[in-house]
């Protein structure tokens, strides 16, 4: 299959309504009939419950199903099923995972910030969260140790995971291996929307969730949306269709950089990959590499969907090139220049960085340890990717003695005077008095 052809751009040569289509995100365009869709779906399993889920999964899946969750002989047969390969590799990745998650795990502390007054913040697991695994196109056992391990890590009590059936109503080997492996034990074999709205709602078997975490496609991120905005449910991030961006100069290998850019179009026809250089050379050997290298790819029609939606962006400056990285906010970006460490603090905003040209994005997606469930359509101005903390609350305490009442009770009385709120001033006023002080 010959590549399709991905919009070629000059910068400068695009005017600011120009810009803003080019960095724009393919699944906009259909963003109003997905969220009547997904509404449909959420008001279904709100109503009918196990008996919407059945029906949404025959309808989507083309799956008839008898029981939704996974019972212990299909965690059996899975076992019996991945390869010995396969098993040592998510092993080794689960461990790098936990590695990473666990360095950066937040500790509780205290601080007497006036004498005889103690603030702290103490740590505890969101009680019952959800995890949800795609399986749309592709099974992505990776997710599951990307989401398992840091809720492990947490302590969350109740973990729970939702994937899609395969055509003969299982659940992947693979990702029931890895959700086994991270101690996630209850999976049900549901996916989309419908899904989402499950873990969000609960059903007569699927439980209802404190939390929801995990990557997918528009339907799935606009049912987290809607769940969120209704107060049924938190969500770690929007996190939809996948997409990177490498910046890259004259130096680098278009090889690389054209797998890259594959690598992520292969995801799904929805993806996004955007190139940006300041090298014209390099732009036409990429546009080779990629008629070359997706020719021999399986899932070469479904990149080539998403590389029709893809831009190559030529830029007079690098300074240029992390000015748009900084506007599109991608979900992985990844510097293909020759000191990349020396431009990484232009980096305002982007769900992980990827430094080098033997750093590939897969790495990441993998088994370098850095968490794959990151923020995508922007929402990386203002969203981080899945770390432990995620799956945790942060809870201050404050305790005041006599002594550290009467300390700082003048400034607490000012201050609610000066809002108009005398019931907060008298509450301190009361205990500054020495007859409310003995009390």
């Amino acid at each position: 299959m010959s590549a399709a052809p991905v919009r070629r751009l000059r910068w400068t040569g695009l005017d600011a309504a120009a810009r803003a289509e080019a960095l724009a995100r393919p699944a906009r365009g259909t963003a109003a009939e997905t969220r009547e869709a997904v509404a449909a779906i959420v008001a279904a399993v709100a109503r009918d419950g196990d008996a919407a889920l059945r029906d949404l999964t025959a309808r989507f899946d083309g799956v008839t199903q008898e029981r939704i969750e996974v019972d212990a002989g299909e965690f059996e047969r899975a076992e019996a099923a991945v390869a010995p390969q396969l098993r040592s590799a998510m092993e080794e990745a689960a461990a790098r995972i936990t590695a990473f998650h666990r360095a950066g795990m937040v500790p509780a502390y205290a601080v007497e910030t006036a004498p005889g007054v103690v603030c702290e913040r103490v740590v505890r697991p969101v009680v019952r969260v959800g995890l949800y695994v795609p399986a749309g196109t592709a099974p992505l056992p990776s997710t599951a140790l990307m989401l398992g391990v840091p809720a492990g890590l947490a302590g969350c009590r109740e973990v729970v995971l939702c994937t899609p059936p395969r055509p003969d109503g299982s659940a992947d080997p693979a990702v029931l291996v890895a959700a086994r492996m991270t101690g996630v034990h209850r999976v049900f074999k549901l996916g989309g929307a419908q899904a989402i709205a499950a873990m969000a709602l609960g059903t007569a078997t699927v439980p209802g969730c404190d939390k929801l975490f995990g990557p997918g496609n528009a339907w799935v991120t606009e049912a987290k949306r809607q769940l969120a905005q209704r107060g049924a449910v938190a969500i770690d991030m929007p996190a939809g269709p996948s997409e990177v961006m490498v910046i890259a100069d004259a130096g680098a290998d278009p090889g690389f950089v054209a797998a890259d850019l594959l690598s992520q179009a292969e995801h799904g026809a929805d993806s996004q990959v955007v190139l940006v250089s300041d090298d014209a050379p390099l732009l036409d050997a990429v546009e080779r590499e990629l008629a070359t290298q997706l020719g021999a790819l399986p899932r070469a029609a479904v990149a080539a969907q998403a590389l029709a939606r893809s831009r190559l962006i030529e830029v007079d400056l690098l300074e240029q090139a992390f000015a748009i990285a900084n506007a599109y906010a991608p979900e992985h970006l990844i510097l293909a220049l020759r000191e990349p460490r020396r431009w990484l603090d232009r980096v305002e905003a982007a769900g992980s960085v990827f430094l080098g040209d033997y750093t590939p994005e897969a790495l990441g997606d993998y088994c370098s340890g850095t968490n794959h469930v990151l923020p995508t359509d922007g929402a990386a101005r203002a969203y981080s990717g899945v770390s432990v903390a995620s799956f945790q609350n942060f809870i201050s305490v404050q305790s005041a003695s006599r002594e550290g009442v009467a300390g700082i009770g003048g400034c607490a009385v000012i201050l609610a005077e000066a809002e108009g709120l005398q019931a907060h001033a008298n509450a301190v006023r009361l205990r500054l008095q020495p007859a409310g002080a003995g009390r």
